[in-house]
């Protein structure tokens, strides 16, 4: 076993702290990877305050990981001692059921196995990125191109796929309509991508507070979702929205801004059940969805559109010792658009 630096939760409501975790004995099949750098994702925050049910404490979270392989089984051949890696939302699956079989590991019919908090194959909890190392299975350790900064590439594995899948699953591309509900750390990656992929991309966010950020980004047009007028003017126009807000919304409101045929896809997940009225879906026969991450090879996938089309996320880069400040500016949206841990600084 070894024992590694790691920044824990030891309650749903107390701040984390420095702790020693162990990580499990590198298998046959598994690569250990040294982590540099560890996005911070609001989902992180959900989990430890257990707004989508109870966990275990303490829990180290953090499910956005770039490193470099440090030690690999005997039997793995996907990676190498040296390589630029990237660990997202899970670290296995079943690899048996209908999903997993076709790619999808992300809908595995039996439960996936999340970064963090998750009955691992050995019984115990797994543990997140916010440490020095973490040990993977050689077929959920992504390839980090080289030409992606390497810190600004670890949001990538959660807020760049969580946006891509939909995107790409929806088709996005030249001629399609595109609304990103949101301006965050999943929203601005929407941007981005959507833009890349060819479509008309607009911002809906709550003000214009972001409006330069949303158009250098991408977006060809940017509304205050506070002023009723857009909701107006904005009738009938889209083809597909990303809503990327853990918060609610009004969806009959949302979903009226939608073309015939058109869908909106729910990437953000509020603790509190969002009301749907089901005649909203019979005009213009409309579509309300719901999307999680993407399976391994969608991710990889992603990862290589982003280097193809130099997309990174927008990152600060912070101490392990601000993790705390930082979350507290998540909780108020102050960050543009992602913090990013220095892995270095667990020691």
């Amino acid at each position: 076993m070894l024992t590694v630096n790691a920044y824990a939760a030891p309650s749903s409501d107390a701040p984390l702290e420095p702790v020693r975790i162990t990580r499990r004995d590198v298998g046959p099949k598994d690569v250990l990877i040294e982590i540099k750098y560890a996005g911070i994702c609001h989902s992180d925050i959900h989990t430890v305050r257990e707004e989508w049910g109870p966990i275990k404490h303490p829990l180290v979270v953090g499910h956005e990981i770039v490193g470099l392989v440090a030690e690999v089984g005997s039997e793995v051949t996907k990676h190498a001692v040296g390589d630029r890696v990237g660990v997202g939302c899970m670290v296995n699956s079943c690899r048996e059921c209908e999903n997993c079989l076709a790619g999808e590991e992300q809908y595995c019919l039996n439960g996936n196995v999340g970064t963090y908090g998750s009955v691992d194959r050995d019984g115990t909890i797994t543990q997140g990125g916010y440490s020095t190392h973490v040990v993977v299975d050689e077929d959920f350790v992504l390839r980090v191109p080289e030409s992606l900064d390497f810190a600004a590439a670890a949001p990538l594995l959660c807020a760049g796929i969580t946006t891509y899948s939909p995107l790409r699953h929806w088709e996005a591309g030249p001629g399609k309509r595109v609304a990103v509900v949101g301006m965050g750390g999943l929203g601005h990656m929407a941007v981005k991508l959507a833009h890349a992929m060819g479509a008309e991309v607009t911002v809906l966010s709550r003000s214009l507070s972001k409006k330069d950020d949303g158009l250098r980004l991408g977006a060809d047009h940017y509304f205050a979702t506070e002023d009723a007028k857009t909701f107006e003017e904005l009738k009938n126009s889209f083809d597909l929205i990303v809503n990327t807000v853990s918060a609610p919304i009004d969806l009959a409101a949302y979903l009226g801004l939608l073309r015939r045929n058109g869908t909106m896809v729910n990437v953000g997940a509020p603790a509190e059940p969002l009301p749907l009225t089901v005649f909203t879906l019979f005009r213009n026969r409309r579509s309300f969805a719901g999307s999680s991450i993407g399976g391994i090879r969608e991710t990889q996938e992603m990862l290589d559109f982003c280097a193809e089309h130099g997309i990174i996320p927008d990152t600060e880069l912070i101490d392990a010792s601000y993790i705390n400040e930082a979350w507290k500016r998540v909780l108020s949206s102050d960050v543009r658009y992602r913090f990013v841990i220095d892995a270095a600084t667990f020691a």
